[in-house]
């Protein structure tokens, strides 16, 4: 059977990798189900950038668009993926020339062969500002990728954030692409409507566009 669903969020929980400093998952249970009790209830704490996320632009400028304040409509639709295998520093737009042919709006960058790592790296691939520039003037409007942000770990400039910010972009970040083709899909990956967020957590998938 051909498979038609890709689910390319990373399982969350207590050892999930999280920037340093940065607030990891952990849960509690409020209640829990006895003879005294109809059900379980727990209470959650993390970072909304903890597994597969969307930034908002308030992540990246002051009083800007919270993640309940996007517009859903970049994270769903049309998407392609273009495979960077190996790369572990910036992704220079020559890296993705071969893939900008009849380009849909939204672009997921993989990188990693097998799965991404299970622990913290601090050397990873992330966008160079002029591959941001190259996509937005081929009309995209998300991007993403299967690391943990789309500027290297030692950046104070965040210039592939000032670029998506100046563009108005989306981005997803921490997505598994291990399983994913280079090829075209149908991209589902909705924030949730975090009013005062920087971020938001999604259960990101693919669908063929061929699915039945």
């Amino acid at each position: 059977m051909t498979k038609t669903l890709w689910d390319i969020s990373p399982p969350v929980h207590a050892t999930s990798p999280v920037f340093p400093g940065d607030t990891p998952y952990s849960q509690t249970w409020t209640w829990t189900l006895d003879d005294q009790c109809p059900v379980n209830v727990s209470t959650i704490s993390l970072s909304p950038h903890v597994g597969a996320h969307a930034d908002a632009p308030l992540h990246y400028a002051p009083n800007a668009a919270s993640a309940g304040e996007m517009s859903l409509e970049p994270f769903l639709g049309p998407c392609r993926v273009i495979h960077v295998l190996g790369c572990i520093g910036l992704i220079q737009p020559h890296d993705i020339q071969h893939a900008l042919g009849h380009i849909p709006p939204r672009v997921l960058i993989r990188t990693y062969a097998q799965q991404p790592p299970s622990q913290w790296q601090d050397q990873f691939a992330a966008f160079a500002p002029e591959t941001i520039d190259l996509l937005h003037a081929h009309g995209v409007r998300l991007i993403g990728l299967d690391t943990p942000s789309i500027d290297p770990a030692s950046s104070k400039s965040l210039d592939s954030h000032k670029r998506i910010l100046h563009y108005d972009m989306r981005v997803l970040e921490n997505l598994v692409l291990s399983e994913v083709a280079e090829d075209d899909y149908e991209l589902i990956a909705l924030p949730l409507k975090l009013m005062d967020a920087d971020a938001s957590p999604v259960r990101a998938i693919l669908r063929s566009l061929s699915y039945t």
